[in-house]
């Protein structure tokens, strides 16, 4: 370091700055220098409540200055009254309110002083006030005729302002005060003139001392006014008279000021003050004052008075309010004025105050004091609180200027400069202190400072030197002072390093030096990493009651971790770290959410990342979306008959622009209270053309629309009434219904309110014959609907239908065709035959009936039929009727799901809207045989271990005569894996039973059973079971049967079973759809399974419906054909129906026979086929 110090010849860089010390840094205490007050006490008052009063003056120098007091220009020891309480090393005492202290009041000046010279404060006033009292007297009462003007004197104390003065009476009610009656300045009470009620005993003067505390009264004076003073002394008659005389109106003279001012005063004020100027005068009638400005500036405003116009006031009174004003009293017996010649002055104020400072041995000192005041201030210079001698002063002193040149440390003094005039005094002190010292440096060595990497960092290194001292900087262990563009060297020595790097890391040198001396010291800088932030999302839209979380992600150096802290500001002003608004608004550290965002959450969120060296901001402006504000101040224009225009103001938005403008009317002539859409205008106008229907008394309302919805509506407008007119339009939908077959009813749909046009609507009804009559014959009719009688039966009519009312009729109605009643048909069809196509299938063909014949409009025509015996045993049946519905002119009809070698009846009728025709003759028929159903049951009844006997029972139904019965049966494991089928033949048809021989012992079988006719096998009925192993018997009803986990299996399955049987009886009973492959599969005959498909397809009335695969033979000897015919064959039942089309709706239905088709034992499994 020493090597450093004295290394000469560096080069002096733009960073070598020469700091003057004069006025940039404060001496240190440790530097000899002169005394400079620093605290002091102004103008104070002894309160009487007060237990001292302490008068302040401090002072700071080297060495530590002396202090001495005068009062009121006399040296004042702080030693002469016991109750002075003085402190070390301080100017500051204490007098504490023991006794009289009148005695302390007077102006107080305090000097510090050292070796150096003296410092002197400003004036100390110290007001000691007596407490204020209204003197003991007796006032005498004052007896005033009726008219005369009265002042009744308050003279309050004196005592420290503001005073306040109050006229009460006993009862603290103020006396009333107006434009005669009223109170002075002073506090006196003047009466412009006074009347009777004027007379008590108890007017009283309140002088309040609000710093003082202290309210004081003054005696109660008693005033009485009478109408004449000696009424009593005349007994005259005319004594009332006389005495009235001398009551006298006057014109007004002016008690303030007083007639011996003369007609003019002169008023001065101080600037910056408050102008009172008071003119009260007495009179009969009472005198009204007036106030104007006749020279000078005159002002912008009427003059501001106070007190009933008798006072005029001017706050802050500037020089321009200088000038004459005059006051006039006056009432109808003349006037009176007077003139106020308003000057303004002001106590001293500066221009220019002496500056101190420090200064080198041989520099020159010029001290400037100049004081401007009305009147002129008086400049006095002192020198360590002496005037100055100019003859013994070795430089020049002028009123406004001091000036010495080659200081010498022996010039080091205090200067004082005084500004007087009679409005006040100031001071102004200036040190001059001459010192010769090397540098001293004021920053500690070795300071540690730190900065974020683009940020400035600066290095500080206070000093203070006289000469001035040149300062550099250098970094690491390089002699080079530092001059690039980034460094910059501030006034006080701090070394500014702008957009830090992490290069700018390391230790730095400050290096100071004058003529008497040099002086350095280090300082270690580290870079940190900057603090980074982001709010996430950026700009969010939210919908209003929806939520909304903003995240504030942050990355900070390591080293700050402890200084780290987030806060959150909304608009600029920060929410508090806890939930605010009640919740609303949920602050967790790095997040924050709403949970349900109303308007007043939208603005601008800023998330504040402060370590303690840097802090940024990231900001995210949430856009709260919301439906409209409702439209306002809609108004109509444009008015015509049948149009108006609307427009309106659009509410506000909310962040998401009007796209649709929805406008609302309502009429209280048909509809009232009831809101209907009128129109639509697109985008954001705001006014639209409406098209109106007569005869309405509309009021409108508009709804807006945006991408968030609807407004809610706008206020309604005012109504609007268009005049009636004839209609424009006639009803529509004309039909004639028909209930009998001679009346004929037309209909139609009545007009709607807003097409009726105007008042008394009708409706003109025409019609005619059509081919028959040629002219139309009419009817009125005010409801929708006429009823004609007597009419043809199903004839064609031409009918109109036209609107009618008060105003005019509707335009030329359309001709409609219309037909009268209709009759049931009166033939029946003819030619019935009848072609079986299988067991269960037959094609029924007809002629249908005459057009004439069937007397209204052609539904079509129902087939019936019923089973009348059966082939097999001969035995006669109840007849139990079955129908198909063929829709449409058609000569021929299928009807399936017949029985099997059965003999039927069958016959044809057509029908229309009005009911059924009557039937044909019946047709007898015979349908062949069939497919027999399944047995009943199959049982194993006894188990060996390679033999089992089956039983089993006829099939319910054997649909022609048996031949036998087939016997198969096949192994199957656990795995449901099954071995090749057997077949034994029984062409016995009388046996039941059968023992097979031949099985493996322990091993699990399924058995199969069906019966045969001529036509081939129906459906097996199934069984399994398990042979002995060892001679045990095992069969399927000891082993599984007796579990009590099977017994519930099978119970649930049951009822399983009849839950889906009522469901399909309950949708077969309303209709329900059936596929043909059901009804099929109820009689599954050879014949029916080889025209299956082409027939009709899928169809079915079966109410047990077999798994998928069953139908298919064991053998393989049904096959399926390609279909030949159309649905459009098959009828419509009683619940069921084919479309017009031809597309089956639902299967014929009818009452079913006793013993119908019923399943036993297996009868629904997979059966296997041959390989």
């Amino acid at each position: 370091m020493k090597m450093l110090l004295s290394t000469k010849g560096i080069t002096i860089c733009l960073f070598f700055f020469l700091l003057s010390l004069a006025a940039a840094i404060e001496i240190p205490l440790s530097v000899a220098q002169l005394p400079t007050i620093t605290e002091q006490s102004h103008t104070q008052v002894a309160y009487p409540f007060d237990e001292d009063f302490t008068i302040k003056c401090e002072a700071r120098g080297n060495p530590q200055p002396i202090f001495n007091w005068t009062k009121d220009g006399k040296p004042f020891d702080l030693l002469s009254d016991p109750r002075i309480v003085a402190t070390n090393n301080s100017g500051t005492f204490v007098i504490q309110n023991r006794g009289i202290i009148t005695n302390f009041q007077g102006k107080y000046r305090c000097f510090a002083s050292n070796v150096l010279g003296t410092a002197m404060s400003e004036e100390i006033e110290l007001i000691v006030p007596s407490v204020p009292k209204f003197p003991k007297e007796k006032i005498e009462p004052l007896d005033v005729e009726h008219g005369d003007s009265v002042i009744l004197h308050c003279n309050p104390p004196k005592g420290i302002p503001p005073l306040h003065i109050y006229w009460m009476n006993i009862d603290l009610q103020h006396i009333p005060q107006d434009e005669r009656v009223s109170m002075s300045l002073k506090g006196d009470l003047y009466f412009a003139n006074v009347e009777e009620n004027d007379s008590r005993s108890d007017y009283c003067c309140f002088a309040a001392f609000p710093r003082l505390r202290t309210i004081v009264q003054k005696m109660p004076m008693t005033l009485k006014v009478s109408r004449f003073k000696h009424a009593n002394d005349s007994g005259s008659p005319n004594a009332a008279v006389t005495k009235a005389n001398f009551i006298k109106e006057r014109k007004p003279r002016l008690l303030i000021p007083p007639e011996s001012a003369g007609s003019s005063s002169s008023v001065t004020v101080i600037k910056g003050g408050v102008l009172l100027l008071e003119c009260i005068a007495e009179g009969l009638p009472t005198p009204h004052l007036s106030w104007v400005k006749i020279t000078g500036n005159l002002p912008k405003d009427e003059p501001e008075t106070e007190n009933f116009g008798k006072i005029l006031k001017i706050d802050q009174v500037t020089t321009a309010d200088e000038g004459t004003y005059q006051c006039t009293a006056s009432n109808p017996m003349g006037r009176v004025k007077h003139e106020f010649h308003v000057h303004v002055e002001e106590p001293p104020q500066w221009i220019k105050k002496p500056e101190g400072g420090v200064y080198s041995v041989g520099t020159n000192l010029v001290l400037l004091c100049e004081a401007i005041g009305n009147p002129e201030p008086t400049i006095q210079w002192k020198l360590n609180g002496m005037p100055i001698d100019s003859r013994t002063f070795r430089g020049r002193i002028s009123a406004r200027e001091i000036s010495l040149t080659n200081l010498q440390l022996q010039d080091s003094a205090v200067y004082q400069c005084e500004a007087s005039n009679k409005h006040g005094t100031i001071l102004a002190s200036a040190n001059v202190n001459v010192l010769n010292i090397a540098p001293l440096i004021l920053t500690s060595d070795g300071e540690n400072y730190a900065a974020v990497v683009g940020y400035s960092a600066f290095l500080h290194c206070e000093i203070f030197a006289s000469p001035a001292a040149d300062i550099r900087w250098t970094k690491d262990d390089s002699i080079e002072p530092l001059s690039t563009l980034r460094y910059e060297l501030n006034k006080n020595g701090t070394l500014e390093i702008k957009e830090t790097t992490k290069e700018d890391s390391g230790s730095y040198a400050c290096w100071a030096a004058n003529s008497v001396g040099k002086r350095a010291i280090t300082a270690n800088l580290d870079i940190r990493d900057a603090t980074k932030l982001v709010v996430t999302p950026k700009n969010p839209r939210v919908l209003k009651s929806h939520s909304i979380l903003l995240k504030c992600q942050a990355e900070y150096d390591s080293h700050l971790k402890h200084s780290f802290k987030l806060s959150w500001r909304k608009d600029g002003d920060e929410l508090p770290v806890n939930s605010t608004e009640g919740g609303r608004i949920i602050l967790d550290r790095d997040t924050l959410f709403i949970p349900s965002v109303t308007q007043e959450d939208q603005g601008v969120y800023m998330c504040v990342a402060r370590t303690s060296l840097d802090s940024v901001t990231a900001e995210s402006w949430l856009i709260v979306l919301d439906v409209p504000d409702p439209p306002e101040d809609l108004q109509l224009s444009e008015n015509q008959n049948r149009s108006v225009r609307l427009s309106w103001k659009a509410g506000a938005s909310h962040n998401s622009p009007v796209n649709e403008s929805i406008i609302e009317f309502e009429e209280n002539r048909w509809e009232p209270g009831r809101w209907q859409e009128l129109t639509r205008v697109v985008g954001n106008h705001t006014t639209a053309l409406l098209s109106l229907a007569p005869y309405m008394n509309y009021q409108f309302r508009v709804l807006s629309v945006n991408a968030v919805g609807r407004s809610q509506p706008s206020k309604p407008s005012l109504r609007y009434a268009t005049p009636p007119a004839a209609p424009d339009k006639n009803p529509e939908n004309i039909r004639v219904e028909a209930s009998e077959p001679n009346e004929m009813v037309m209909k139609w749909e009545p007009l709607k309110p807003m097409e009726r046009n105007g008042p008394g609507l009708e409706y003109k009804v025409s019609w005619r014959q059509q081919g028959v009559e040629a002219d139309w014959n009419e009817e009125m009719v005010k409801k929708h609907s006429l009823t004609l009688r007597n009419t043809p039966t199903f004839v064609p009519y031409e009918i109109k239908v036209q609107a009618v009312n008060n105003l005019g009729s509707g335009p030329e109605p359309n001709i409609t065709i219309g037909y009268s009643g209709e009759d049931v048909p009166d033939a029946a069809p003819s030619g019935v035959s009848v072609d079986i196509v299988n067991s269960t299938l037959v094609k029924v063909f007809w002629f249908g009936i005459p057009r004439d014949r069937v007397r209204g409009h052609l539904r079509g025509y129902k087939v019936s039929w019923w089973k009348t015996k059966s082939m097999l045993d001969g035995k006669r049946h109840h007849p139990e009727k079955h129908f198909l519905t063929f829709v449409g002119d058609r000569n021929y009809g299928m009807i399936p799901g017949l029985e099997p070698f059965s003999e039927f009846r069958l016959t044809v009728l057509a029908y229309n809207s009005k009911g059924d025709g009557p039937e044909s003759s019946p047709v007898v028929f015979e349908t062949p045989e069939g497919v027999p159903e399944q047995p009943r049951f199959l049982r194993i009844l006894n188990f060996d271990k390679d033999s089992v006997t089956l039983l089993w029972g006829l099939p319910k139904k054997a649909n022609g005569h048996l031949t036998g019965y087939i016997l198969q049966y096949q192994m199957i494991n656990e795995t449901h894996e099954i071995g090749p089928l057997n077949d034994v033949s029984v062409t016995n048809r009388s046996t039941l039973s059968w023992k097979l021989s031949g099985l493996s012992s322990s091993t699990k079988y399924k058995f199969y059973v069906k019966a045969c006719t001529v036509k081939g096998c129906g459906k097996p009925v199934t069984e399994e079971g398990l042979t002995m192993a060892q001679g045990t018997y095992a069969g399927i009803y000891d082993g599984i049967s007796t579990q009590g986990w099977f017994i519930g299996l099978m119970c649930a399955i049951a009822l399983l079973t009849l839950l889906l049987l009522t469901i399909c009886f309950v949708r077969r009973n309303k209709g329900g759809k059936y596929s043909v492959k059901e009804k099929e599969d109820l009689h599954p005959d050879p014949e029916a399974q080889s025209i299956k498909d082409e027939i009709f397809g899928e169809y079915s009335d079966s109410d047990e419906k077999p798994l998928k695969g069953s139908l298919q033979s064991i053998n393989g000897d049904i096959k399926a054909t390609e279909s030949a015919d159309s649905l459009v064959d098959y009828g419509e039942g009683e619940h069921g129906m084919f479309n017009e089309d031809g597309s089956f709706i639902g299967a014929y239905s009818g009452s079913k026979e006793k013993g119908s088709v019923e399943s036993t034992g297996s009868s629904t499994a997979t059966f296997p086929l041959h390989a």
